[in-house]
């Protein structure tokens, strides 16, 4: 039985890792695939201490500190259930079955996407889920922001002084935000808002160059050259219903010190309640989850 699994290896799944293995605890890393949020995102201008990189460049840095810290992490482990033990819990795999004393969930989260043709073909050559991340880009640019919760407004929000042009493309007939945030956004001169509105296509040659959208039975062509879409993320944790207690979104529910529901389990990352999705929120929590597992762990032996 090891004394820790760790489940997910983004940036929070990673860091639990590193500290892990300085502690030299005997633990595991299992994941489905290595790198998380790394794969998705353009360029990181926000991580403190790094002035500039991409999510690649990044993925890169981290692999780097990984081998110097001899953590080697079990790809192609995707984990399908969870179940308690006496003295800890058994983890099931696609491939194999592991017992641990306790356990870190960082399984991160995805991106709610349209389906629309050219979303997946322009993704991340001017199609993005990420306004804070990747709003910079799109300097001096028209650009649509996709969606009418909170996320898309607060990302017309933060890309307001930054692009020339928003069309903000909501596809309900109100929008389902903080009124404050409305308000704010209503005010913007250079914010388009169209309601009611169900977006087709998303048209680039090598980069993005444009959205259809229909409205009223017509289509209509916005030429703009960024694509921002906020219509929510999906937390992993579809193996954790009835097992963990989860939000109303169904992100794991966690306190401050990174605990859930059941004693001996944290959580860290995008898949955990707070909804912000920072690489450096995503990395203190892993922080945080592994400090207080190994001091349960220490507690236990007392």
């Amino acid at each position: 039985m090891y004394d820790l699994i760790i489940i997910g290896a983004g940036i929070a799944g990673q860091t639990a890792a590193i500290y892990s293995a300085r502690k030299r605890m005997n633990f595991i890393l299992l994941t489905k695939e290595l790198g998380g949020q790394f794969l998705e995102s353009g360029e990181v201008l926000n991580y403190p201490g790094i002035i500039k990189t991409t999510g690649a460049e990044f993925k890169l840095i981290m692999d780097k500190q990984l081998e110097f810290n001899k953590v080697k992490a079990k790809e192609g482990e995707e984990v399908k259930k969870i179940e308690k033990i006496k003295g800890g819990f058994r983890v099931f795999s696609n491939k194999n079955t592991h017992e641990a004393k306790t356990l870190i969930i960082a399984t991160g989260a995805r991106p709610r996407k349209l389906n629309v043709l050219g979303e997946k073909e322009f993704a991340r050559k001017g199609v993005t889920y990420c306004s804070v991340c990747d709003g910079p880009l799109f300097s001096g640019m028209d650009i649509a922001v996709v969606g009418g919760g909170n996320s898309a407004l607060e990302a017309v929000d933060f890309t307001k002084d930054i692009a020339q042009r928003i069309y903000l493309i909501n596809k309900g007939k109100e929008f389902n935000a903080h009124e404050y945030l409305i308000e704010r956004v209503e005010s913007y001169k250079n914010v388009k808002i169209i309601m009611e509105a169900d977006t087709k296509e998303i048209l680039g040659d090598r980069f993005v160059t444009g959205l259809i959208y229909e409205k009223d039975g017509r289509e209509h062509t916005l030429n703009l050259q960024g694509v921002i879409i906020e219509i929510g993320r999906i937390p992993n944790t579809d193996f954790l219903k009835g097992f963990l207690e989860l939000d109303e979104h169904n992100h794991i529910q966690i306190d401050c010190q990174g605990r859930t529901s059941m004693e001996g389990i944290f959580a860290a990352g995008d898949c955990a309640s707070g909804h912000e999705y920072q690489y450096v929120i995503s990395a203190g929590q892993g922080c945080i989850a592994l400090l207080k597992a190994a001091r349960y762990l220490a507690n236990k032996k007392i």
